[in-house]
């Protein structure tokens, strides 16, 4: 048996001999061991002189290899000596206890490594927090930091190889007609650029990975291609077959299949038209700044298109709807009775008919705007797809529930495949828990009264919209006659 004795303590513990007999013994910790000069421990016994011990036992705190039992107390008498009270003596640049597996350190709060285990099983950096593995590692969207927008502004340029995509992507959104995309996109085939990019969407990070899906879908709306799915065998009689293979790569690097619609074409094309001086948060930046497109679809020089507004006008209605996704948060799991429930639901009244001021607002200069037919065309296509809701929207229907009585839960579904995983999640999950609050619409009362008001304003809200997206896709009013 190896005894560990020292002036001011008397610390044993669970010792292993070579021959693999353990012996638990009891241990008093002394506060002040460690920091006086006379606490330095003496090993006596076995382990006192250059006793050779089995490899499981010769293994040094930082795993570098084997070392005598000689090594490991002296190791423990230098940790010993400077450690403060109350903490373990540890070795520097490891979590692990300085004393050698089968000496027991004097605090029992510090996990040391069993004296059967491998050398190499021994971690030799210092460990941090665990960091979770698995599906529980994922951090779930929280849309009451900044609604469905991108955490960060979205990419201006892209560099490198992914010139060529944001190239083609500038020159496609003018492009007078479809013919003239798709001759684009076949000159990129041609020249091997797309092929080039398909072999470089691995290394893509999933903020670029997002910056190339909406030049993607810039290029499938131009061509004609946005009903199209680029893994089903029958797109490839229609699209180019390159084209295909680097937008299903792209889809599955940013995890999201159904991307070609108004979440990406519109919340990941803007940027502030002058860097702010200071960080602010994404939803203040897109409210308070002038907003312009990353890839125009009218020529540069040239005033912003109706297309053009209609996609800024959906960003910022999604900025300034930042506070309906805190009202949803609020009004979710809350009884009918709650007297919270009637006051969320009169802010949520308010703050739909902000959302209907801020539209209108939008509506004048959209209106003036220029159009031309290619514009008008992937207008129609993406209303046809169902392309154009706004998150916002669905997530106040998630709330309030009309969308599902409306048009039934398998066109709601069929809206909601525009976005991302996460940001589906979040609306199914407002479908469960604001079932309560919904119960208001076959009560009366006052509480109910507030309830219908909030419908209402949601109705009104979309028609606003649907007006709006209606007057983007009017063909423009033909110049007035020169005077005589």
């Amino acid at each position: 048996m190896t005894t560990i004795t020292s002036a001011s303590t008397t610390t044993t513990g669970t010792m292993t001999t070579p021959a693999g007999a353990t012996t638990p013994t009891g241990a008093t910790p002394d506060p002040s061991a460690g920091t006086h000069p006379s606490a330095a421990r003496r090993v006596t016994g076995g382990a006192a002189g250059a006793t050779v011990v089995p490899p499981a036992r010769r293994a040094t705190a930082g795993g570098a290899g084997l070392a005598s039992a000689t090594e490991s107390a002296r190791a423990a008498e230098s940790a010993s000596a400077t450690a403060p009270p109350g903490e373990p003596a540890t070795a520097p640049g490891t979590g692990i206890s300085a004393a050698a597996p089968g000496i027991p350190s004097a605090t029992p709060a510090t996990p040391t490594t069993s004296a059967t285990e491998a050398p190499s099983s021994i971690p030799s950096a210092p460990p941090t927090s665990p960091a979770p593995t698995g599906p529980a590692s994922a951090t779930p969207h929280d849309p009451c930091t900044h609604g469905f927008l991108p955490e960060r502004p979205p990419v201006r340029s892209m560099i490198g190889t992914w010139t060529r995509l944001d190239a083609m992507a500038r020159a496609a959104a003018v492009a007078p007609d479809r013919e003239a995309a798709v001759a684009l996109v076949e000159r990129a085939r041609r020249a091997g650029e797309l092929s080039a990019l398909r072999q470089r969407v691995s290394r893509l990070s999933l903020r670029n990975a997002e910056a190339a899906a909406m030049r993607i879908a810039v290029i499938a709306v131009s061509c004609g291609w946005c009903g199209l799915d680029p893994q089903a065998p029958a797109a490839r009689d229609v699209a180019d077959e390159a084209f295909l293979d680097l937008w299903a790569a792209i889809a599955h690097r940013i995890d999201h299949d159904q991307f070609v619609a108004l979440p990406t074409l519109a919340l990941h094309n803007w940027v502030p038209e002058r860097k702010p001086r200071r960080h602010i948060p994404i939803d203040q930046l897109a409210r308070t700044e002038v907003l312009v497109p990353i890839v125009r679809w009218a020529p540069e020089g040239q005033p912003l298109s109706r297309l053009d507004r209609l996609m800024l006008a959906a960003t910022r209605l999604e900025a300034h709807g930042i506070w309906l996704f805190r009202l949803a948060e609020t009004l979710a799991g809350r009884s009918p009775d709650d007297s919270s429930t009637p006051t969320a639901l009169r802010r949520l009244v308010r703050v739909q008919h902000a959302l209907r001021a801020q539209l209108l607002a939008e509506a004048t200069d959209l209106t003036a705007a220029p159009a031309t037919p290619q514009q008008r065309a992937v207008l129609g296509a993406l209303a046809e797809q169902g392309a154009l809701e706004p998150p916002v929207l669905q997530a106040a229907e998630a709330v309030l529930g009309i969308g599902g009585r409306r048009m039934g839960e398998g066109r709601r579904q069929l809206l909601r495949r525009h976005l991302p995983a996460q940001h589906r999640a979040w609306l199914s999950a407002m479908d469960r828990h604001c079932a309560p609050v919904r119960t208001l619409a076959h009560r009366g009362g006052p509480d109910a009264a507030v309830y219908r008001e909030a419908q209402e304003s949601l109705i009104a809200l979309r028609r606003t919209y649907t007006a709006l997206v209606q007057a983007a896709a009017r063909p423009a009013a033909p110049p007035l006659p020169a005077a005589a």
